[in-house]
C-alpha cells in the first residue's frame, strides 16, 4: 500500500465532521507510516473551572488521534478500531494556545494496538503524556434502524 499523507490527513479531518473532535476543533495536521499528528487550541471551550486546559480534553485529543492512527494499519472494510484503555499523565498546565498530539505506535499486532501520544505546546514543552490501547475487531454490519426492526409488541399484565 503507498503512503499518501494527504489523502490520509483529508480523510481524518472529513470523518471529524458532526463529532467531538469538530466540538473541540480538533485537526489532523501531519502523518507518516508509524504516527499522526493532530492539534487543538486551548481557549474556555476546553477549560476546567480554574481556567486551565481540562484534563478530560487533553484525553479526548490523545484518543482522538491513536484511535485514528490505528486506521492506519487496518483494512477498513474488513475491520473496525476500538479504544479499550488509555491512561494519561497532565505534566504541565496550559491556559491558553495550541496543544499538539503526536500518536507513535509502540506494539502493532494483529488485534491489539498499543500508542503513546504525547501533547506538547508550541515549544515542544510536554504538556500531558498518553497510552492507549486500541482493540482491532472484525466489521460488524450496520444496525437496523428502529424503523426497521422487529416490531414487539407490549405485554399485557
Amino acid at each position: 500500500m503507498t503512503f499518501d499523507k494527504e489523502k490520509i490527513l483529508q480523510y481524518c479531518n472529513s470523518i471529524s465532521e458532526n463529532t467531538l473532535m469538530q466540538t473541540l476543533n480538533i485537526k489532523y495536521t501531519d502523518a507518516g507510516p508509524d504516527f499522526l499528528v493532530a492539534t487543538m487550541p486551548v481557549n474556555p471551550t476546553v477549560h476546567q473551572p480554574m481556567g486551565l486546559l481540562h484534563g478530560g480534553a487533553t484525553v479526548a485529543l490523545a484518543e482522538s488521534v491513536g484511535s485514528a492512527a490505528s486506521f492506519l494499519f487496518v483494512n477498513e472494510e474488513h475491520s473496525e478500531v476500538r479504544g479499550i484503555e488509555i491512561s494519561a499523565n497532565h505534566v504541565k498546565a496550559k491556559r491558553n494556545g495550541l496543544v499538539t498530539a503526536t500518536a507513535r505506535i509502540i506494539h502493532k499486532g494483529s488485534s491489539i494496538h498499543l500508542w503513546e501520544i504525547r501533547i506538547t505546546d508550541e515549544n515542544e514543552s510536554l504538556i500531558s503524556i498518553c497510552k492507549l490501547t486500541t482493540m482491532i475487531l472484525p466489521k460488524r454490519k450496520i444496525p437496523l434502524t428502529p424503523e426497521e426492526g422487529i416490531k414487539v409488541e407490549p405485554t399485557k399484565q
